[in-house]
């Protein structure tokens, strides 16, 4: 059996140095916030080249804060004086069609309206002309997702959110450590968000999130919203929330960290390998654009015989993922806003043919021949 993602074996190979980052936590005492968050913040903004980065409970927090933190949606008086500079509820915030929900919903809770935008099929991001095409008076946000570890199209998007007066908040839960033309994703925009659920390219033992940005009073304001929108403990400056990292997450990702680089450089290599073995079939492959380093936390292929390929992998012992199978736009949470689905043929055509193959740092030779052979019987 190949699993998609082999966090047993992953584990396996760091596992002293994970046992010890544990058992210190444990010993400590100390097992919200304090130190070992703190230090991962400081080597994740080191990283990734951001001036500040602020830990929270999960990727989908990350979102819901940033937003908040630009103004987004209601709250106490802070958020009212926020709104008299035309912020508040029944915002619009332009976002990807083809996303997992958690980049859509939480547009929803803050009270604003999620405005989609069809992708480009070429690597599944947004496509800007679309963006401009959707902006109203209301609009004042965009939130790009680097779907599956490739950037989006960030110098066009930029230049039109800065002529028309827009935040940009990076869903980055997939792209830890990609970069846009020398840049990592994250700090391009005015926020980045990042996800360390298990599955990501740095997971944790559990959920686990976090925030960059460069912009110093977006980070003092997110430093209080995650922690009840406490300035100190029991003094609370405006209305927030329990969104705190654990230590024992921080303590995992810290010993994770150091290795990034070096399965984000297999995961390209793996990429390689299927990219050789797999052309001339009737599969559209993964291609990054030019000027970007795409980190593959998923190897995506798109057929019209998706489902019976993976089926067939299914049976060869060879695990897969749908990543995702149903378009934003045509999920029954949002049909609230009685959209017209035709405006999002890309998204719907690569919700019903992509398919995500196994190409975690740890597979071996021998595993990814197996996938090859697979896939190749299967069209023969």
């Amino acid at each position: 059996m190949i699993p998609i993602i082999d966090l047993k074996g992953q584990y396996q190979s760091i596992k002293k140095e994970i046992d010890e980052a544990v058992a210190r936590v444990i010993a400590s005492g100390g097992y919200i916030l304090g130190p070992e968050v703190e230090s991962l913040e400081k080597e994740i903004a080191t990283f990734t080249g951001a001036k500040y980065a602020i830990a929270v409970n999960s990727g989908t927090d990350a979102l819901l804060l940033a937003l908040k933190a630009a103004g987004i949606g209601p709250g106490d008086e802070l958020w009212l004086a926020m709104r008299a500079h035309g912020i508040g509820p029944g915002d619009e915030v332009i976002t990807t069609a083809f996303s997992f929900i958690a980049t859509a919903e939480v547009i929803s809770f803050l009270g604003a309206k999620p405005v989609f935008v069809d992708i480009d099929p070429a690597d599944y991001n947004l496509v800007v002309s679309q963006v401009e095409r959707k902006i109203t008076s209301r609009t004042k946000a965009v939130i790009p997702v680097h779907l599956y570890g490739q950037p989006a199209e960030m110098d066009a998007l930029m230049a039109l959110a800065g002529a028309k007066g827009l935040k940009v908040i990076e869903d980055c839960a997939q792209s830890l450590g990609a970069t846009y033309k020398g840049r990592v994703t994250g700090t391009i925009g005015d926020a980045g968000c990042i996800s360390f659920f298990p599955t990501k390219n740095l997971g944790a033992f559990g959920d686990g999130g976090m925030i960059i940005t460069n912009d110093e009073k977006m980070a003092n304001l997110l430093k209080k919203l995650h922690v009840h929108g406490a300035g100190e403990k029991y003094v609370h400056e405006v209305l927030g929330m329990n969104s705190r990292l654990d230590a024992l997450q921080a303590a995992i990702l810290r010993v994770k960290l150091k290795y990034l680089p070096g399965w984000s450089k297999q995961r390209n290599e793996n990429t390689s390998f299927y990219n050789r073995s797999l052309k001339g079939l009737p599969l559209t492959l993964p291609v990054p654009k030019a000027d970007v380093y795409h980190v593959y936390n998923q190897y995506t292929i798109a057929t019209e015989k998706r489902d019976e390929l993976q089926k067939h992998l299914k049976e060869k012992g060879i695990g897969t993922a749908i990543h995702y199978p149903i378009a934003l736009p045509f999920q029954q949470a949002f049909s609230y806003l009685n959209l017209d689905l035709t405006e999002y043929p890309a998204a719907k055509k690569a919700a019903q043919s992509v398919l995500s193959l196994p190409a975690f740092p740890e597979m071996t030779p021998a595993q990814k021949d197996e996938v090859v052979a697979a896939i190749k019987s299967f069209f023969a």
